[in-house]
């Protein structure tokens, strides 16, 4: 595409949404800006908010009076995005979609399937999890197209350069899914880039060139990215090239479906233990609507240092309740002990989330983390990668609690970390982990507007690769693998053991193509087959062609790929192979024919789960 004027930073959020932009037509000015979006906040009236709630509300017939849902660019909606959305939906939740962004990454459901609202009944309307996802983006686009773009055809969003992020642990499948999302929104000149990562470009951006007067060569520095539905951990270090200061993104944490929809959850269990004490038994649409009110309460609560309560209300069962309103409070107390001591509790600096044993049958819904415990998968986060940086050649001088592993300094993001409570006791266990180690305290990078910072820092990337800024360096922060399946014969009722082709090492550049040395293998054509894809945040020392058997315990399965390869017949073709990885991240793997005549290409995208820009 010819560079276009604006580049635009896009925030999918599972909570909240926000978009970003820098005009580069604004002569010397290249200060990033942020759109007031255009939504429905009462029936009938249309506001500008700097966030989009990602709430999608689906009214049945004649709940809402004809017109009242009506945008400035569609007279005729009958649904709702954004703050109306959110606040009348959690009194109907069975026509509330919420959390799509983490339904979008859940392997276990049809993610095409119109499965959402969750659990609402057949005769209520229902969307995909892409669907929600479409919309919303849909309704970032039509917002930009009616405030930015109304009267220059040129600056319609489709015609900009868009940076569009993705957390850290969503899979390939889930990414692809966004960016399938985003086409069908209209968003034509498209990179992903991850959430840790963009927050800290945000910083960057913030900061200006005095960025560098909060960190030193040495630093570690820890992105800890807490939202609605996920946690991401990224590792930056500092070093020195040149005599300047340079930014190497060293290590991604694993996917952890954990965030603010669990403290609501665990809030909204505290709640109807008032109401069971009282005499009161929610059902489960009750505590539906429970968990919306809980999450308001927390807002309230940790948004405001002289709040000590908040209400928190259900809609009645039955003609005995009177006013048709069941009410109930949370006290200060209450939350900051259930948030602290279920979700930030003090734990040892070798502390391993617990595996509690699944039941054989379980209800069908979120893939929820069995701990919920972010410091504890803190602490495993960092032992993990302890080892590994501490083998590391060209590796800057450190204390001893730095070559621990520990961070000397820390940037937050994501709703969560907004309140003051949660961010000094995540802060106190990283200290502590120091004192023990007799390591220096770690700081705290300021600057980032927690609401924005990943829109703002997406668009800044943007500039970014436009030569306007510091790069973060890095390459993959994977090793990727293929699986390859044994010429061993299989006992009966056994399949053949898999093996782990290392396809592209870890941190190899985009733009960067390797062979994988003097091997053939056998690639099956003209039948349906399944490509195994793996990959390891651990395994920093293997070479493109490195073949290993044993790799369950330092090797992650990833999502296969079904497809059927072109080809005359079933038959396999004898093969070698040859990677790619593209300026956006994609990895190309290619089979090429021992005569040279037939190639085929599988594309797996390696930035699923955190690798950097």
């Amino acid at each position: 595409m010819s560079v276009s004027r604006f580049v635009v930073g896009v925030d999918l959020g599972t909570t909240n949404s926000a978009l970003a932009y820098v005009d580069t037509g604004r002569g010397g000015d290249l200060s990033c800006q942020t759109l007031a979006i255009p939504q429905v906040v009462q029936p009938g009236i249309v506001e500008t908010r700097p966030l989009l709630p990602s709430f999608l509300y689906l009214p049945g017939e004649n709940e809402q009076p004809a017109g009242s849902l009506r945008l400035p660019w569609d007279a005729g909606r009958d649904f709702c995005v954004g703050e109306f959305a959110r606040n009348f939906g959690s009194q109907v939740p069975t026509r509330l979609v919420s959390s799509a962004k983490s339904w979008l990454c859940h392997p276990g459901v049809d993610r095409k399937g119109p499965i959402l609202p969750w659990k609402a009944p057949d005769t209520t309307r229902h969307v995909s999890p892409l669907e929600a996802s479409t919309r919303y983006l849909k309704h970032l686009a039509e917002a930009w197209n009616q405030t930015i773009a109304r009267d220059v055809a040129d600056h319609r969003l489709e015609q900009q350069e868009i940076i569009l992020t993705v957390p850290a642990s969503f899979d390939a499948v889930a990414r692809e899914l966004t960016v399938e999302a985003a086409r069908a929104a209209g968003f034509e000149h498209l990179t992903l880039l991850e959430e840790p990562q963009a927050a800290f470009y945000a910083w960057l951006d913030a900061c200006g060139d005095k960025w560098r007067d909060q960190v030193k060569v040495g630093d570690l520095i820890l992105v800890a990215d807490v939202g609605g539905g996920t946690t991401d951990f990224t590792l930056i270090e500092v070093g020195e090239e040149h005599g300047n200061l340079s930014l190497t993104r060293l290590a991604v944490g694993d996917h952890l479906l954990l965030g603010g929809d669990n403290m609501d959850l665990a809030l909204a269990h505290a709640a109807a233990q008032g109401f069971t004490s009282r005499g009161i038994k929610l059902d489960a649409g009750q505590m539906l609507m429970l968990g919306h009110s809980a999450r308001q309460a927390k807002e309230t609560i940790l948004g405001d240092a002289s709040q000590m309560t908040a209400p928190v209300t259900v809609l009645g069962r039955g003609r005995s309740v009177i006013g048709g309103t069941l009410k109930g409070e949370l006290t200060r107390a209450e939350i900051e002990k259930s948030l602290l001591e279920g979700f930030l509790p003090e734990c040892a600096r070798d502390a391993v989330p617990s595996r509690q044993r699944a039941a054989g049958l379980q209800e069908l819904g979120l893939p929820y983390v069995a701990d919920p415990a972010i410091t504890r998968h803190l602490a495993y986060f960092l032992t993990r990668q302890a080892e590994q940086l501490a083998n590391r050649e060209n590796k800057p001088k450190r204390k001893k609690a730095q070559a621990a592993g520990l961070p000397t300094a820390i940037l937050f993001n994501g709703g969560v970390f907004k309140a003051d409570t949660l961010r000094e006791r995540f802060t106190g266990v990283l200290n502590k982990w120091a004192k023990e180690s007799k390591g220096e305290a770690v700081r705290t990078l300021t600057g980032n507007d927690l609401d924005q910072a990943v829109a703002r820092g997406a668009a800044a990337y943007g500039m970014v690769r436009r030569g306007k800024g510091v790069r973060i360096r890095g390459g993959t922060a994977r090793s990727y693998y293929i699986g390859v399946e044994t010429a061993m014969p299989a006992g009966p009722g056994m399949r053949p053991p898999i093996k782990a082709l290392c396809v592209a090492p870890f941190g190899m550049e985009e733009g960067t193509e390797a062979d994988i040395p003097s091997q053939e293998f056998g690639l099956v054509v003209g039948e349906q087959v399944e490509f195994r894809f793996l990959g390891s945040s651990l395994r920093r020392q293997d070479a493109p062609g490195t073949l290993i058997e044993e790799w369950e315990q330092e090797i992650e399965e990833m999502s296969p790929v079904a497809t059927e390869l072109e080809g005359q017949g079933n038959r396999v073709v004898p093969v070698h192979l040859h990677t790619k990885v593209t300026e956006v991240g994609q990895l190309e793997l290619w089979c090429f024919s021992r005569d040279g005549k037939e190639r085929w290409k599988l594309e797996f995208n390696v930035r699923e789960k955190g690798d950097e820009e």
